[in-house]
């Protein structure tokens, strides 16, 4: 079995810092960058994007549903872009917020991860609506080939906040009790250890607070950027648990088609957070 996601984030953490860069070609990017919102478009960016992310980040996360809506040949290239991000040593989190019961989460765990996937992610987010509980093949897959499941928890936007504040009547959140269920799993999975699911945490919103540390697992952290979230929000948010956040840009890292560009504000982002969760940590 490959070593644990966790392992291997904790490496990429300690030589390139936790940064994510999001990859997320909108229509409007394509055209903005002038490289046209179709399939060729695609491509050209990610062969524009994908060698300066190599240099500068240890991971990406890829939005999958702008690869989708170019069809066939948007999901080649999204396939393309995770074989060549992975031979180039960088960790892919797929961000496609899968989830359903039974034999679909089955498909699902097998289209994305393990060594055989055609798809293969080292992390892939998925959705707990339908139940953690439902979540069994994906977890069972994740755990066998060292992947992780990013469980959404406490998303980004605003229009999430309805469900996932909503308390019962002991007065614990639906966001609290995921996070609670996450933590279970991972006990029965690996006392003590972090593996091997994780939650999607927004830092946009700083409360009410979440019991982050007991759950044992890793955190998406989107947001930081255009969405609102600045690198001092993760700190303040992880406080106590920073060795474990993966902080993730995607729009404001894409402001223009200059590798050169590109590479510097990627790079100033990455070092800051090295800065304020890495070294200021240690």
């Amino acid at each position: 079995m490959a070593d644990a996601f966790s392992i291997r984030f904790d490496s990429v953490r300690k030589s390139r810092g936790p940064l994510a860069w999001g990859f997320d070609p909108s229509g409007d990017i394509l055209d903005e960058w002038g490289l046209g919102d179709t399939p060729v478009g695609l491509d050209r960016f990610v062969d524009l994007v994908l060698p300066v992310a190599a240099e500068t980040v240890g991971l990406i996360k890829p939005q999958a549903a702008f690869y989708e809506r170019h069809g066939w040949k948007g999901i080649r290239t999204l396939a393309r872009l995770i074989d060549e991000a992975r031979g180039a040593g960088l960790l892919v989190v797929l961000d496609a917020k899968r989830g359903d019961v039974g034999s679909t989460n089955q498909a699902y765990a097998e289209a994305y991860l393990g060594a055989d996937a055609p798809m293969r992610s080292d992390a892939l987010t998925v959705h707990p609506y339908l139940g953690v509980g439902a979540m069994g093949p994906l977890v069972e897959r994740a755990a066998e080939s060292g992947s992780c499941l990013l469980v959404v928890t406490r998303s980004s936007n605003r229009e999430g906040r309805a469900i996932q504040s909503s308390v019962d009547g002991a007065g614990c959140s639906v966001e609290q009790a995921v996070l609670d269920q996450i933590g279970e799993l991972n006990n029965e999975l690996a006392p003590g250890r972090v593996w091997p699911i994780g939650a999607v945490v927004g830092p946009t919103h700083l409360e009410p607070h979440l019991d982050l540390a007991a759950a044992n697992a890793l955190y998406l952290a989107p947001g930081v950027g255009r969405q609102g979230a600045s690198p001092s929000d993760v700190a303040e948010v992880f406080a106590s648990c920073p060795d474990r956040v993966i902080p993730s840009a995607s729009r404001s890292l894409l402001a223009g088609p200059d590798p050169t560009r590109l590479r510097d504000e990627a790079s100033a982002l990455a070092a800051e957070f090295v800065r304020l969760l890495v070294t200021e940590r240690s």
